[in-house]
């Protein structure tokens, strides 16, 4: 066990997709005994009260971007975060920083290596982010979720360990959820889902390519679907009279475990935690990634899982209702090709995930210089 005297800080901020890990870490290193200490931005305020032991400390950051005045103003922030981060550092004087990725863990993982505090980064997706390239020099090992990561360099190569993407306990509670094969005849539940919003291309397409499968077929499908709150009333519309055995549209589900537990087919975005949660209760999915994600990583997601046989991949160009329509009569009339890419999800996914990550950063504190490579232990 680490000293318990001094804290493992978590720095992440942003979205949700940086937030979910570190909360799952949190939770594993609490349980057993470590202190934690959250530095985050002003997103990540909400994060104590989901974990009231975890001390949250707040400094500025912000992405580069924009005109010239919003870069000089990212400038600005960042300088200011990275002295308010340095003076935290002193004031923690952690065992351990781990970067969750996004700009506002930049300055926490700077100050910690020039305290020559031992850092881990955790990149969740199958591309390295800019923040976590930005800091890959300074990190002792790199934690991935992905078997190959893209914008690593040769020489952090040797820091890779995969610990997985740790997901939400509700998540890894439905781990051992055996998948129902559709028997013939048998109701198919579909449950879509376009991220934290909604992708309103699935609302303008999907209803379109279910009206082109037989009538037989349409009675069979039980339909969930994620929507954004405008695109409700127009989806029902769309979906009216069309015979769908269930139909269920909603702006945000909140029993999501449940719901891709009792799913035989999910269609959805490709980011990284909506991959965790598919493979590790082992469901299959069409995949469309969205197109404008940073460097393209949510393509790079959805080829690593098509390629172990555990989803297809639509390009959003070609996410169209014919397309869709004969995608969906295909794996429909061939629920062998679904059983498959289900047992396939579930072999590849790491339920385990906060585990191994906990196990990974103890052990980099134990063994300060000791990279460990491939996969965290089993």
């Amino acid at each position: 066990m680490a000293d318990t005297q001094r804290p493992i800080v978590l720095a992440a901020g942003g979205t949700g997709g940086h937030f979910f890990p570190a909360e799952a870490l949190a939770r594993e290193l609490l349980a057993r005994g470590e202190a934690v200490a959250l530095v985050t931005d002003k997103r990540g305020q909400a994060f104590g009260d989901s974990l009231p032991e975890v001390t949250v400390h707040r400094i500025r950051s912000a992405a580069p971007g924009g005109n010239l005045l919003a870069k000089m103003n990212a400038a600005w922030q960042m300088g200011l975060g990275l002295l308010g981060a340095n003076a935290l550092m002193r004031h923690l004087k952690p065992a351990a920083v781990v970067g969750f990725g996004g700009y506002p863990s930049v300055p926490t993982v700077y100050a910690a290596a020039q305290g020559r505090v031992p850092v881990m980064l955790h990149e969740q997706n199958a591309v390295l982010g800019r923040a976590n390239r930005m800091l890959a020099a300074a990190a002792r090992r790199i934690a991935v979720a992905f078997p190959e990561v893209a914008s690593v360099k040769e020489e952090h190569r040797p820091r890779l360990v995969r610990t997985g993407n740790p997901v939400r306990p509700a998540i890894a509670a439905q781990r051992d959820a055996a998948y129902a094969v559709p028997a013939p005849g048998d109701p198919v539940r579909i449950l879509v889902m376009g991220g934290s919003q909604g992708a309103r291309v699935f609302s303008e397409v999907i209803p379109e390519a279910l009206g082109r499968l037989p009538a037989e077929l349409r009675a069979r499908i039980h339909l969930a679907q994620q929507c954004r709150p405008e695109d409700l009333e127009a989806a029902r519309a769309a979906y009216a009279g069309m015979g769908l055995g269930r139909l269920e549209l909603e702006s945000f589900f909140r029993d999501v475990p449940d719901r891709l537990a009792a799913c035989h087919l999910a269609v959805t975005r490709a980011g990284a935690s909506t991959i965790a949660e598919l493979t590790c209760i082992g469901r299959p999915a069409i995949l469309v990634p969205y197109p404008h994600a940073m460097d393209d990583h949510q393509t790079a997601n959805a080829r690593q899982l098509a390629a172990a046989g555990a989803a297809w991949v639509m390009a959003q160009p070609d996410f169209t209702a014919d397309a869709l329509a004969a995608r969906l009569t295909g794996l429909l009339e061939s629920p062998d090709a679904l059983t498959a890419a289900a047992r396939a999800a579930h072999g590849w996914g790491m339920a385990d995930a906060a585990r191994r990550l906990a196990d990974a950063v103890l052990d980099m504190i134990a063994n300060p210089n000791h990279a460990r490579t491939k996969e965290a232990a089993e």
